[in-house]
């Protein structure tokens, strides 16, 4: 084989750049996808795995059996629309107060010195570090009845009995904000870091409040690293199961949850992979929110 032959066969690199992320997203997620999918078509049977074929040769044919029982289901189903707007709820109010605590954190780190600015980032990049469950663990022993923080309140007394927290929807909320709050933050300090002092200088310059500045300069300008950090907050928040299940306690409806129970509990694989299927279509929504967000952004700035 020539030089030229070989060329021609060999994948020039920009697609050999490209075939390592799609050959990724296509053995880990297309694949996947493709197999839950499947599964969600199928009928709850006594085997292993507990699932029918959708996929029959019976004679001489192949047959197509796709069965709908377990979309219709979920919708037929009070519990599992609760839990789906359950989850969106719970979501969306974390991602808030994300927002809420994240956006000043990011704006206070990207107005310090370098020097200092690298050592809040490893500060707010630390707990990550650690595992999940650990982190999970620890808010436990501090919303506990006996815990640090009722110790703590009724020692300097504040109250006379212990707070009940853990076990509940509002210690499903800390330990969601708390384990989320860096996906808030990074993004938000990667845009409000790269935003120009001299336009709000000009604004001092011509009269505007510090609050009129920022409303009217930084708010807007940063409104990516906003939608970015609200959608890796949110989307992966709505599928969550560790948190509510550890520190949320029963009254914590969430559709993590009720797949975990399908799957694990019920052995109900069919129900479990529609619940599943459902539950990414409702993502796709912010995602393709984000995605729209992104190409103006960069049609923004070709322009």
């Amino acid at each position: 084989m020539n030089a030229k032959a070989l060329k021609r066969w060999l994948p020039s690199g920009r697609w050999a750049v490209i075939a390592v992320p799609f050959l990724w997203l296509l053995f880990f997620f297309a694949i996947p996808f493709l197999i839950v999918l499947k599964i969600s078509f199928s009928r709850l049977a006594i085997a292993m795995p507990p699932y029918t074929p959708i996929l029959e040769y019976v004679e001489n044919a192949l047959t197509l059996r796709l069965n709908l029982g377990n979309y219709a289901a979920l919708f037929g189903d009070s519990q599992y629309v609760l839990a789906y707007l359950s989850s969106i709820k719970i979501a969306a109010v974390s991602t808030l107060f994300c927002l809420l605590i994240g956006y000043p954190m990011a704006y206070a780190i990207a107005r310090m010195k370098p020097s200092t600015r690298n050592i809040a980032l490893m500060a707010v990049v630390l707990p990550s570090w650690t595992s999940f469950l650990i982190r999970v663990y620890a808010w436990i022993g501090i919303l506990d009845a006996n815990g640090i923080l009722n110790r703590t309140l009724m020692a300097l007394g504040i109250t006379d009995a212990p707070l009940r927290i853990l076990y509940t929807p509002l210690a499903a909320y800390i330990g969601i904000v708390y384990c989320y709050l860096p996906f808030m933050i990074l993004p938000l300090y990667a845009n409000l870091v790269k935003l120009d002092n001299r336009l709000l200088e000009a604004a001092y310059d011509l009269g505007a409040r510090p609050w009129q500045a920022f409303a009217r300069i930084t708010l807007p300008l940063s409104r990516s690293g906003i939608i970015a950090g609200c959608m890796l907050v949110m989307i992966p928040a709505v599928g969550e199961f560790v948190i509510p299940e550890m520190l949320g306690g029963p009254d914590t409806l969430m559709i993590g949850r009720v797949l975990w129970g399908e799957f694990f509990n019920n052995r109900d694989w069919p129900a479990a992979s529609a619940v599943a299927i459902v539950m990414l279509l409702l993502l796709l929504v912010p995602i393709l929110v984000f995605n729209r967000q992104q190409q103006k952004e960069l049609e923004g700035r070709l322009a």
